[in-house]
């Protein structure tokens, strides 16, 4: 997927692609787990698979070892996924564990697919994990 650094930021801040989440996409820490949040949106908007590997917790469920496996499974999922709009409903942000509950409206095959989550970041060493989201419809 083509995406534009002049295009609106898919993390929905109004903010141009190049001065939001790309940022992180180019190697800034993110300080906080929303900043870590919007940017992972993004960067499955924007087909950046690397990012969401790496900004991922060992920890978490769909964390493979395998990252060849992983690594095919987001893609496709990006490849056949349209990602609309993020919706930010909830922030709690703690010293070492914050929690971010968002509507991530997207279809996939042009089937509506949207869903809220609340997911659990994690800080270690001075760097936020996605660690785990539990889902609702």
């Amino acid at each position: 997927m083509k995406f534009s650094v002049n295009t609106l930021c898919p993390c929905g801040s109004q903010k141009k692609y190049k001065k939001c989440c790309k940022i992180f996409h180019d190697g800034k820490i993110p300080s906080s787990a929303l900043e870590l949040m919007k940017s992972r949106y993004s960067a499955y908007a924007v087909g950046n698979w690397e990012y969401i590997i790496n900004t991922t917790h060992v920890n978490n469920p769909d964390y493979l070892n395998n990252s060849y496996s992983w690594e095919n499974s987001i893609k496709q999922f990006i490849k056949q996924t349209n990602f609309n709009s993020l919706e930010i409903i909830s922030y709690t942000q703690g010293m070492l564990e914050s929690y971010v509950t968002f509507r991530a409206n997207i279809e996939i095959n042009k089937v509506d697919s949207s869903f809220e989550e609340k997911s659990k970041f994690v800080k270690e060493n001075d760097k936020w994990f996605y660690l785990s989201g539990e889902f609702s419809q």
